[in-house]
């Protein structure tokens, strides 16, 4: 029987913490310590931690604020399990998460896994709309643990697990912050470990609750991208410029009606039928009309602002090319 260490960086999140820390008292599993890692927050969540300190073995770690990447780097130093898991703190975890990570582990050996996240009845419509936005095949291409996808399966931090012998041979996380978790996964490939997806290991990640909020992370997302092109060169694709192009077309349909109607309307026609798409996959996962619809409203947003920061840094790399001052 393995032992894992769950490693959860948090910053001024208290109640998400509450949530996710009673979601792990409900586990079937229970050989994992927890490792709560409060990267420099003004609400503290350590009397949240104390309610579970009978129920969980549970550390609390409280360290000046460096970002996501260096506060998991921080907690897999102090980790003591076989294997360490990376939650994000909006994350509730289903009761049999450990038990089907175990049983994967038993059958395929990974050094490095990852799982899929999923909606639970009770988050908000918003919510749920982002989450179907954020694991849509029409969206991401399913690289966020779906099982349809495009390309290379990469685990990324909000649910991915990685052993003690990848830490100690990697070092953990490079950067900080701005893809740090995918520059970790490649790295991880790179070092020739063996890496995979638990389609069944899912979490319920709450994400963020309004599409304004959505929008910020995506173009952080968009930016990201470009950053991780500055470690690797071969891993700018021609499909990561998909949103960026979408966005340009979006803002092109106006301007072309009224150069050439024609072409602008079947220009016009194109996203409403991408439009039909969502909408008609979202009801079909959902069995929601609310969440379908605004789900087309969430899908435009992720694209728009992975766009336009995609767009951002790229015009940064042109003027600093090397990779940013987040890195150690």
């Amino acid at each position: 029987m393995r032992f894992y260490s769950v490693i959860i960086p948090v910053y001024n999140r208290p109640n998400e913490v509450d949530e996710l820390l009673e979601s792990l008292t409900k586990q079937q599993f229970t050989n994992f310590e927890v490792l709560i890692v409060e990267d420099g927050s003004t609400e503290k969540c350590e009397k949240v931690c104390e309610k579970f300190t009978d129920q969980l073995n549970l550390q609390y770690y409280f360290k000046e604020n460096s970002g996501q990447g260096f506060s998991r780097n921080f907690g897999f130093e102090k980790a003591k399990g076989d294997y360490f898991i990376v939650f994000d703190s909006d994350c509730i975890i289903p009761e049999d998460y450990f038990e089907v990570v175990e049983k994967a582990l038993d059958e395929h050996s990974w050094d490095a896994f990852g799982g899929p996240d999923a909606a639970l009845d009770t988050f908000t419509t918003t919510q749920k709309a982002i989450s179907y936005s954020m694991t849509s095949f029409f969206t991401t291409g399913g690289i966020r643990g779906g099982k349809v996808q495009v390309g290379t399966f990469r685990p990324r931090s909000f649910n991915m697990g990685i052993s003690k012998e990848v830490f100690d041979k990697t070092g953990g996380y490079l950067i900080t912050r701005m893809a740090e978790d995918l520059e970790f996964s490649i790295r991880i490939e790179k070092a020739g470990f063996k890496m995979g997806l638990i389609p069944d290991a899912k979490v319920y990640h709450k994400r963020r609750t309004s599409l304004a909020q959505f929008y910020k992370q995506l173009f952080f997302f968009g930016r990201g991208r470009i950053n991780i092109f500055r470690f690797y060169k071969s891993e700018l694709k021609l499909m990561h410029f998909f949103p960026l192009a979408f966005t340009l077309g979006l803002i092109a349909v106006p301007f072309i009606k009224s150069y050439n109607n024609a072409i602008g309307n079947v220009a016009l026609g194109l996203f409403l039928f991408y439009s039909v798409m969502i909408f008609a996959d979202a009801l079909f996962r959902s069995n929601s009309f609310k969440v379908a619809f605004l789900s087309i409203a969430a899908a435009f947003t992720q694209l728009i602002a992975y766009g336009l920061g995609f767009l951002k840094e790229l015009f940064t790399f042109i003027v600093q090319p090397k990779p940013s001052g987040l890195n150690r």
